[in-house]
């Protein structure tokens, strides 16, 4: 018995556990607390939820926000052995496990899907995060940072991959186009 034991121990896979939306974060912290009252810390090694940080910019401030990449979802590393799995449908907010047919195993995810969103997540951590506006072409901006601080112009173009829009401001009775980071403006 304690042969399967160790070969289950060494396939560990990751699998999606659903979860009540919007308490992804209390079902971590209830799969993690399991875990060590339960001593399945051989059986689970990782619990994550992948999110993204937003940033934004209300009245000239920047707000930074973390969002869950996939709403109802927690990831979970795991070798599903025994009672495990059944420990785990059971915790508080659970819904139960992605893919699984009733009365079936759970379906762990393929290894290219876990690299996407493992990729994804330390993407994430490495950037300062996104950044969402709310800005439309044609709106008057006034420049709240950088060189052209003070100045007002009105929205020519957004470019969301840049995180940058063209602005076109009046310098010296000249309307003249300039780049500007999403921070550098605020709505007028």
């Amino acid at each position: 018995m304690a042969e399967v034991a160790k070969t289950d121990l060494s396939q560990k896979k990751w699998y999606v556990v659903r979860a009540i939306s919007g308490q992804e974060k209390k079902v971590k912290q209830y799969i993690e607390s399991e875990v060590v009252a339960s001593k399945l810390q051989d059986y689970v090694s990782q619990v994550l939820i992948p999110t993204e940080k937003i940033i934004q910019i209300r009245n000239g401030k920047k707000t930074t926000k973390e969002r869950s990449f996939y709403p109802g979802y927690v990831l979970i590393e795991a070798a599903l052995s025994g009672e495990v799995s059944h420990a785990i449908k059971n915790i508080t907010g659970v819904i139960g496990f992605l893919g699984e047919t009733k009365g079936g195993d759970p379906v762990p995810m393929r290894i290219s899907e876990v690299n996407r969103i493992l990729g994804k997540v330390d993407e994430l951590v490495e950037s300062e995060g996104t950044v969402s506006t709310n800005y439309t072409v044609g709106e008057s901006v006034k420049v709240i940072n950088g060189p052209f601080n003070g100045f007002s112009g009105v929205i020519e173009e957004i470019m969301e991959d840049k995180k940058k829009i063209k602005v076109t401001v009046k310098i010296f009775g000249r309307k003249t186009p300039v780049e500007l980071n999403f921070g550098e403006v605020e709505l007028e």
